[in-house]
């Protein structure tokens, strides 16, 4: 997560950034509002920006590995403050108040700034994707096929820092889509910096704002485009995007979400957690996983995305001592060799995994964590890193330690990878019931749901909770929480309208166990 590399040097305090539920909205609404919406009937489009980062690429793998459940219409490589290419023409560039202009490091304007001029990493991992998927589409036959995958490769506006003066293959792809007339939003994320979208939203402008209609043209992008911001890391959201295109879609914080970032291993709660994060767990269980799983990032692999790139101490075996001694700058916690580093982007994309919870649909929330809408008396509380959107506080409230199911979902599906026999392999738990519910305050309902295991032999535990970003804030419980077959009282001093939203939580007993979801809301007449 580059965009708190700054704040983390000068030795602000660190919490990573995650987003809430996915917005469809069909009001154009502010998410300060609260977003009235549908969930899609197909599948959620997708499109990556992505710098030159190593938890970018970490976070890459993981999204091919679930791109079972979303339509990938992008995989863009874009530039940020924190890599850029350059133009190959020696052309010498500097903004001021960038990380390279911190006192002390010595760094003049330059033609490039922590770049590999070789480096190709989606590319890298969709080579990697191509030798998995023969055993992939074993376990599951909605992978979409290798040559799909290269075929949204694109360059997008890499060479400078904050530079969207030219059209690129990358913008245009993002361009393209947004005007073509396929229904539903488009989820566009950056998880480097906006130059990429910006120039796709600016060449709309460019070819369209003069011409008859434009109106229309502008409302339709607005209401298609949502964005995934992993922070506004060249400043273009809130230069150009925000004040030009006000009624795009922008997703806020959010609370709940599994520690991905690389402060995470320091910030472990519990064993499991150290567990998950630690080297063993991780040799065996994504490391060892084919050529997808060798390209995972991990402390002291001897791997660097840029030689001789000072923030780039994660590929060196060696103590802290050492690493400042060879000109390195240690802004995070040095851990043990093979270590978890992060999957700093993965928050933008995990509440679109299909995993029961859809977290993308309204304010629900999901693994990438909740929000609820803001209220009145919260505008303004807090500011988005790089950014100026206000908001809502963090609400105290509780969901489940997604982190293991995060983990061992992604484990699993790195082992499909490599497994030819579906029988050899685990495969989430299914659960077929109701999804939504009108009632009466005061009534009690029965609550019937089949859960089932596509795996011989393996049984399944079930558990009921309250998820927190429904409108009913009080505590409720179902009658027995360990079983798919019981029944509900809703609270008396429920009031008409509000919705509470039931989990019903599948886990099977698997090496790795696999987790699915059953979101239940119950709407009070």
């Amino acid at each position: 997560m580059k965009r708190f590399l700054v704040s983390v040097l000068m030795g602000m305090a660190f919490l990573p950034m995650y987003v809430f539920a996915q917005s469809l909205s069909a009001q154009g609404l502010n998410y300060a509002d609260g977003w009235a919406v549908k969930a899609p009937v197909e599948k959620p489009r997708v499109i990556i920006t992505a710098d030159a980062e190593l938890d970018d690429s970490n976070s890459l793998i993981r999204f091919l590995l679930f791109s079972t459940d979303y339509k990938v219409e992008g995989l863009i490589y874009t530039s940020s403050q924190f890599h850029w290419k350059g133009d190959g023409k020696g052309t010498k560039y500097w903004v001021s108040g960038r990380e390279y202009d911190r006192p002390g490091l010595g760094f003049e304007p330059m033609t490039h700034y922590r770049w590999d001029e070789d480096n190709r990493f989606i590319d890298d991992v969709v080579d990697a994707y191509e030798k998995a998927y023969p055993n992939l589409k074993i376990h599951n036959p909605n992978y979409p096929t290798p040559e799909y995958i290269r075929s949204k490769v694109a360059w997008g506006n890499v060479y400078f820092d904050g530079e969207f003066e030219r059209d690129t293959p990358g913008s245009e792809l993002i361009k393209n889509v947004l005007l073509d007339d396929e229904p539903g939003p488009v989820f566009v994320e950056a998880w480097g910096g906006c130059s990429t979208i910006a120039r796709a939203l600016k060449s709309i402008e460019d070819i369209y704002s003069q011409q008859p209609g434009y109106d229309k043209i502008k409302e339709k992008v607005s209401e298609k485009l949502v964005l995934y911001l992993s922070g506004d890391q060249d400043n273009l959201y809130d230069k150009y995007i925000r004040p030009y295109w006000p009624a795009v879609k922008q997703q806020p914080t959010g609370h709940g979400a599994p520690g991905l970032s690389f402060m995470s291993p320091a910030m472990a709660k519990n064993d499991l957690q150290k567990m998950l994060y630690g080297p063993e767990w991780i040799k065996e269980n994504i490391l060892s996983r084919g050529d997808i799983g060798a390209l995972y990032r991990v402390w002291g692999d001897g791997k660097q995305f840029a030689k001789g790139d000072i923030y780039d101490p994660f590929g060196f075996d060696k103590s802290a001592d050492e690493l400042r001694a060879m000109g390195y700058v240690l802004w995070c916690p040095l851990q043990p060799k093979g270590t978890f580093i992060s999957e700093g982007d993965t928050f933008c994309f995990l509440n679109l995994i299909d995993n029961g919870l859809k977290g993308y649909v309204q304010n629900w929330g999901g693994w990438g964590g909740y929000q609820l809408p803001v209220k009145p008396d919260q505008q303004n509380v807090g500011r988005r890193q790089g950014g100026s959107n206000a908001r809502p506080a963090i609400p105290e409230a509780k969901t489940p330690d997604f982190l293991p199911p995060v983990m061992y979902g992604f484990a699993e599906r790195l082992k499909w990878g490599v497994t030819p026999n579906y029988a050899d392999a685990n495969h989430e738990p299914q659960i077929v019931g109701p999804t939504a519910i009108t009632a009466k305050a005061g009534e009690t309902l029965k609550l019937k749901y089949t859960v089932t295991d596509p795996d011989k032999g393996q049984k399944v535990n079930v558990s009921w909770w309250k998820h927190p970003s429904c409108s009913y804030e009080a505590d409720c419980n179902v009658a027995d929480p360990s079983s798919a077959n019981t029944t509900f009282t809703v609270p008396a001093d429920a009031k008409s309208g509000d919705e509470i939203h039931l989990v019903l939580e599948a886990t099977d007993n698997g090496n790795l166990p696999l987790t699915h979801y059953n979101r239940l809301i119950i709407t009070i007449k």
